[in-house]
């Protein structure tokens, strides 16, 4: 069984704070563009490097674990957490259920 990593790059707008909260200076502002990684590791099944080559939006593959399994979730690498698989509307998301 061999394994591939799915990785993901997370963009997220900013969120609408309130005026009291949004006043108060964030160290965070100094780091304009802090850049990183986030990937989730998928155990898949039978799947080569031509399968790879083949796949297109839509393009199901099968994987080792049931959608009820954990994934772990990596950060630059650096394990934080572990996941499961959740639909909302039509895409597929990720919710953190523990933390490393």
């Amino acid at each position: 069984m061999t394994s591939a990593v799915q990785q993901l790059r997370i963009e997220a707008d900013e969120p609408q704070l309130p005026a009291s909260v949004q006043s108060a200076p964030d160290p965070l502002d100094s780091l304009p563009w802090l850049p990183f990684t986030v990937s989730l590791e998928l155990p898949v099944v039978r799947f080569t490097v031509g399968d790879l080559l083949r796949l297109t939006p839509g393009s199901i593959v099968e994987t080792a674990c049931s959608y009820t399994s954990d994934v772990p979730l990596r950060v630059n690498r650096l394990l934080i957490g572990w996941t499961e698989f959740s639909v909302i509307g039509d895409r597929l998301a990720v919710r953190i259920t523990d933390l490393a």
